[in-house]
């Protein structure tokens, strides 16, 4: 019989979903010209267009999360691909702090977003090795 609990993996995988998502909630909230210029809003305006990209986020993490707690193993495989790729926001992340790439936001945005690029690679290490040990969530088909 499955085990219904999430484990430690799916535990980490929706802590930082939730955490991905108060991040962008405080950064919309503190710094919305910062997704105006990714999105290609008008500065100043009214905000429709940052709640339309949070509520659409939202959706899609919500969408995910279930996916995890659900086991849904597509999901499990689309999550390991995402999560090793944050590793391409590392170099990415320096190319722009000199200058090489134009910048996507502010200083600190750019330190951001290679942080979590290391640590969704981590994750992805991890899902990886639970998949050679126990595998897709941690469960042996």
């Amino acid at each position: 019989m499955r085990s219904t609990r999430p484990n430690r993996l799916q535990v980490v995988v929706v802590a930082f979903l939730l955490l991905a998502w108060i991040g962008l909630v405080v950064i919309l909230a503190l710094a919305p010209d910062t997704y105006d210029r990714g999105l290609r809003l008008p500065s100043g305006g009214s905000g429709l267009g940052e709640l339309v990209f949070l509520v659409a986020l939202s959706a899609f993490i919500v969408l995910v999360i279930v996916g995890v707690l659900r086991r849904w193993r597509w999901m499990f495989w689309l999550l390991l691909i995402a999560f090793l790729a944050g590793v391409l926001r590392v170099p990415a992340s320096i190319a722009e702090g000199l200058g090489w790439l134009p910048a996507t936001g502010p200083g600190w945005y750019v330190v951001v977003q290679a942080v979590i690029g290391v640590v969704q690679f981590a994750i992805g290490i991890a899902m990886f090795v639970e998949f050679r040990r126990h595998g897709v969530w941690g469960l042996r088909t």
